[in-house]
């Protein structure tokens, strides 16, 4: 499978949210594989379960990315997460050596967050027709106004700019890499380096649920993209995004 992840590029000074523009113009313009929308600045820059983006203009990497990936089952649908979230974590750790990703779709640079990903895909059956991929990187701005709780950028831990392109051009090789990988169903690979590179497994933690607050540790992710944690009094839990926190 050749390279298709940046060989076609749009860029946007300003829209609501490169995924809401990606979804309403890819089907009726036809766009190839692989095509990739970036922006300065969103106004309604989005993240999961409708939490906001913050982002100065021009200082960040905004974009989203338009797959086809109708070979992946829907069941099986994480696996696109993953190496998504592998291809960002290994260009950053190009810069730091602290990157892991926070599960389901955040890379940290120790306890902060760098980098989000909101992936919204079209299905039909057991077919994923589409799948717009949101990444927002927090390359160049120097503070942040938002109440978001832990947001950090490049620029502050390095204390010098990032060339946006040169920068997008490394993530786009990387995340075609990873992608080559899951068609040809290289999984065993993309679970390894995951779970190696996942925030806090097997680290001992206090968590909480609807239930309760309990000590444990995060051992794995099963096949459909669930947390799986292992409590300290005994017994395996499973939870989906936003069914479990750290305390």
């Amino acid at each position: 499978m050749s390279d298709i992840i940046g060989k076609n590029i749009i860029k946007l000074n300003l829209t609501d949210s490169t995924n809401n523009y990606a979804i309403k113009k890819h089907s009726q313009d036809g766009w190839p594989e692989g095509t990739v929308v970036m922006c300065k600045e969103q106004t309604n820059g989005r993240g999961q379960i409708n939490n906001s983006w913050e982002s100065e203009y021009g200082e960040n990497l905004l974009l989203s990315i338009v797959l086809y990936p109708d070979f992946l089952p829907v069941q099986r649908q994480f696996q696109l997460s993953k190496i998504i979230a592998l291809g960002i974590s290994e260009t950053l750790s190009l810069f730091n050596e602290e990157v892991t990703v926070k599960w389901p779709n955040d890379i940290y640079i120790g306890n902060k967050k760098i980098a989000g990903i909101l992936i919204e895909n079209s299905v039909m059956g057991n077919t994923i027709c589409s799948s717009v991929i949101g990444i927002g990187i927090n390359l160049n701005q120097k503070k942040f106004l938002s109440d978001a709780p832990n947001p950090i950028s490049l620029f502050q831990l390095l204390g010098l700019k990032v060339d946006l392109e040169e920068f997008a051009n490394l993530l786009f090789s990387n995340l075609n890499i990873w992608l080559n990988k899951l068609r040809n169903n290289m999984n065993h690979e993309i679970d390894y380096h995951y779970l190696k590179s996942l925030y806090r497994i097997n680290q001992e933690a206090e968590f909480s649920d609807k239930d309760e607050i309990f000590a444990g540790k995060i051992i794995g992710i099963n096949e459909t993209g669930q947390l799986v944690i292992a409590k300290k009094n005994g017994g395996l839990k499973e939870y989906h995004f936003k069914e479990v926190e750290f305390i």
